[in-house]
Formats: structure tokens, sequence, C-alpha cells
């Protein structure tokens, strides 16, 4: 593989990691250690890129799922309060909540 593909590569799984903070991760140095094993600016030549093209897909497929999990089930991303999520679920099977307050408390 190309140093241009590889670089291509090592972009792409730092695209899909979390975000770099002022301090690296474990996990950020252990990628730059295997892409760019010395300090120069070339990337190494025996970079296991079929390994690295699978990690980069479970990245991928990880930051979807929870991407769709959120979309189709927001109680379970812990945003929404029991309330809505119970109004919401009612709503699932055709029911809505009664409102408190209302009539038929005297």
């Amino acid at each position: 593989m190309t140093s241009n593909h590889t670089r291509t590569l090592y972009r792409h799984l730092l695209r899909e990691l979390p975000p770099l903070t002022t301090r690296r991760t474990s996990l950020h140095r252990t990628l730059r250690q295997t892409f760019y094993p010395d300090p120069s600016a070339t990337p190494a030549p025996e970079v296991p890129t079929d390994h690295a093209k699978h990690f980069l897909k479970y990245l991928q497929s990880q930051r979807m799922y929870v991407m769709l999990l959120e979309r189709y089930n927001p109680g379970l991303a812990g945003e929404m309060n029991l309330q809505e999520h119970t109004r919401l679920t009612a709503r699932r099977v055709g029911l809505d909540m009664p409102t408190q307050g209302g009539r038929g408390q005297e």
C-alpha cells in the first residue's frame, strides 16, 4: 500500500475516534506509533492495513449504531425524563396519558 493510502487510512481512523483534548489518550498514542514509528513524516511501510481497515469499519459502525439508537429510542440515551418516556410509550401503543389535575379529581 502506498504511503498516501496509509496516511488517508490513518486520518480516517483519527476522525472516528473521540476528539483530541490537550492530552492524547493511549489509543491515540498506539495508533500514532503503529502508523508513524519514528519521528519522520513518512508512514511506516509495514502497517497492518487489513486490520486497520476492519477497525475503521468497526468504529464507523459503532458511530452509526449510537446515532440510530438515539434517533429511534430516545429514552435509552438518558436525555428524557421518566414522565416524558412514559407518555411516549403510551402513545406508541395508541393511548394518551391522563393530564394531572384534570377533570375527575374533586
